[in-house]
């Protein structure tokens, strides 16, 4: 009875001791974001008990190196179901790695999705289709979990902008992600533009769109590219603009 009380004991004061370490280790897991980058049996047997031994030894940012190698194979050989795979590896090892997000969204979203609407192993169009929206939001998906990885890159914002606007002509989308790129710190100054020319293919929000895009004209002549200057010669058609208050025709 007194040794069993002893070890009860023991067990406790260790667990007294290592739960505020573990706390600590918690919060700076949490404040650097890596939200994916569990080592855990489900990893082990994706990647191998070798891979996952050096993982834990301090060697992750090697192996998802390795692991991205054999998904740039895979990808050669049209792999599609490896390719995933393969990526969900890495970027669980690495969340932290904006390519490996951008690369694993570009494969699906791009790539497998335009492969599977010309896939003759797949009996009709109708899942040809399916199987193309299934790769899309794949694609989706991937950059969604890297920005929850990656919160403050205003790039993985607008990969998934791009994505909106060129796989799913969702405008207004693709505008709330340029506007959430030009917000953050880092940002381009294009991201800002970008955001307004979205906005302006969608219905009601053509005049907010239109001041917004007047307001980078008026900062100068820097800002007056044709492509700006070609969505508000629309915009002032289109909301009937008064003439005295349109730019010059020799903008054009």
């Amino acid at each position: 009875m007194t040794r069993a009380l002893v070890v009860v004991v023991l067990l406790f004061a260790f667990g007294g001791l290592r739960l505020p370490i573990e706390s600590a280790l918690t919060e700076q897991y949490h404040r650097a974001h890596f939200e994916q980058a569990n080592l855990n049996l489900s990893l082990r047997e994706h990647i191998g008990q070798m891979s996952f031994v050096a993982a834990l030894s301090g060697f992750r940012s090697l192996v998802a190196d390795f692991i991205y190698i054999q998904a740039n194979a895979a990808w050669e050989r049209t792999e599609w179901h490896r390719l995933l795979l393969l990526f969900r590896q890495a970027t669980t090892l690495q969340p932290r790695s904006l390519l490996f997000w951008e690369m694993a969204a570009w494969h699906m979203a791009w790539n497998a999705s335009v492969a599977a609407l010309h896939d003759s192993n797949l009996p009709n169009d109708g899942l040809r289709r399916k199987t193309q929206r299934e790769y899309l939001a794949l694609g989706r998906q991937f950059l969604e979990s890297g920005i929850r990885n990656n919160p403050e890159s205003p790039q993985l914002y607008e990969s998934l902008g791009r994505l909106y606007r060129e796989k799913y002509q969702d405008h207004a989308a693709a505008a709330r992600c340029f506007a959430q790129a030009a917000s953050l710190p880092s940002a381009p100054e294009y991201e800002r533009r970008f955001a307004a020319y979205e906005l302006s293919f969608v219905p009601e929000r053509e005049r907010e769109a239109y001041r917004i895009l007047r307001a980078l004209y008026d900062r100068g002549p820097q800002e007056r590219l044709p492509t700006l200057v070609k969505r508000l010669k629309f915009l002032e058609e289109k909301l009937d603009i008064p003439l005295q208050e349109r730019i010059p025709d020799r903008e054009m």
